[in-house]
């Protein structure tokens, strides 16, 4: 591996853990300013206070998340996006270039692909393109890879969460987040058809902290490398104890029970 590209994973890797918190922020193109995204400056701030390795945004927030002071922490810049507001939500398009976040000081850019969708093809090549790209400069790349179209009965199968991991690996991707599968043994089976760290996404937001919790828990049981979540981190009533209660469990590998008990609840 070049190592450019090293230096740049062991900033949004654990070097000792070799796992990750990322914490995305992208979702103001979606859905716009929601809760806890407001001011994005707090929000980064509240996150690295927790001890999260990573955010991701997309290229316009960088300069407002940049907070000038204070403990480093990654920085992933999303190249993909797509409204809410669109009739076709899950199509996404790529919106920035590697270069535009080598330009913004990024360790790493992200693409969003939705298999199934009618625009899969395009949002394939997209992928393939960003990762030749991003292998020129060193730079790595984050490959967000949901099952969401018309023949996906449901994008947490484990056979199919296995196949959305495999396309980002064979396609290039340096990290790549699918959906948890729901149990230790079928989300196993993922990870282990992919060499390459498989983080899991949050999907809508969770009413328990500890289902939450016991996820995270239970995806790195299984072999996975992390969590890559936004809205279940970032509008918790209490982020910053969230992120540390996440940093235990990620990097310190405490339990459930003793990751709850210290954010209080």
């Amino acid at each position: 591996m070049q190592i450019g590209k090293s230096i740049r994973l062991e900033r949004i890797f654990n070097r000792e853990t070799e796992r990750t918190i990322i914490v995305p922020m992208d979702h103001g193109i979606s859905v716009g300013p929601i809760e806890g995204l407001q001011d994005m400056r707090e929000a980064v701030g509240d996150m690295v206070k927790g001890g999260a390795n990573a955010v991701l945004m997309h290229k316009g927030l960088v300069r407002c998340g940049h907070r000038m002071e204070g403990r480093d922490v990654g920085l992933i810049v999303h190249l993909s996006a797509s409204t809410s507001l669109s009739p076709f939500p899950n199509a996404k398009t790529l919106v920035g270039t590697v270069e535009d976040g080598i330009r913004l000081g990024a360790d790493a850019v992200s693409v969003h692909v939705n298999l199934g969708d009618e625009t899969e093809s395009r949002m394939l090549k997209d992928l393939g393109d960003v990762a030749s790209c991003a292998q020129g400069w060193g730079i790595p790349v984050l490959a967000m890879v949901y099952a969401r179209g018309p023949k996906v009965k449901s994008e947490f199968d484990p056979e199919t969460v296995a196949h959305c991991a495999r396309v980002g690996e064979e396609l290039g991707a340096d990290i790549v987040k699918v959906p948890y599968t729901g149990d230790i043994d079928s989300f196993g089976r993922v990870v282990d058809g992919c060499c390459i760290p498989v983080v899991i996404a949050g999907g809508p937001k969770l009413d328990s902290t500890r289902d939450f919790l016991q996820m995270v828990s239970d995806s790195l049981k299984a072999g996975g490398s992390g969590l890559s979540v936004g809205r279940n981190v970032f509008q918790h009533k209490n982020r910053v104890k969230l992120v540390e209660a996440l940093h235990k469990i990620v990097h310190e590998d405490e339990g459930v029970d003793e990751a709850l008990a210290y954010i209080g609840e």
